[in-house]
């Protein structure tokens, strides 16, 4: 399930990334607030099911206060949980590990792939 508890966490989680990545570019951001889509249908599980992703808006940057685009991509794990109506949260990877995020600072896009 996608909630305003769920942005909440996934706040907190890009601000650890952020602080624990070994790339120098975004070791000084921070997250300032995660939303979901402005429509519950471009999140309904029928749509994560076919598109087996998610757009959504972050608040990134040094400043925090930078909009970026975030794509939340959904691996098996997380479909499955998603489309059984449980939390997803567990499906986030640990902060430790850069293979799972990329940032494009020109683009200002953030991709983040659950597992």
């Amino acid at each position: 399930m996608l909630d305003q508890s769920f942005c909440d966490f996934l706040e907190y989680k890009i601000g650890e990334v952020f602080e624990n990545s070994t790339r120098e570019s975004v070791r000084h951001f921070w997250c300032d607030g995660v939303l979901l889509p402005t429509f519950e249908v471009d999140y309904s599980r029928k749509t994560v099911n076919d598109k087996r992703q998610i757009l959504m808006t972050a608040y990134i940057g040094p400043t925090g206060q930078d909009i970026y685009e975030l794509t939340l991509k959904f691996g098996k794990k997380a479909l499955s949980r998603y489309a059984r109506g449980l939390d997803v949260t567990e499906c986030l990877p640990s902060p430790e590990s850069d293979n799972w995020w990329d940032v494009d600072i020109d683009r200002r896009t953030i991709l983040i792939q659950l597992d």
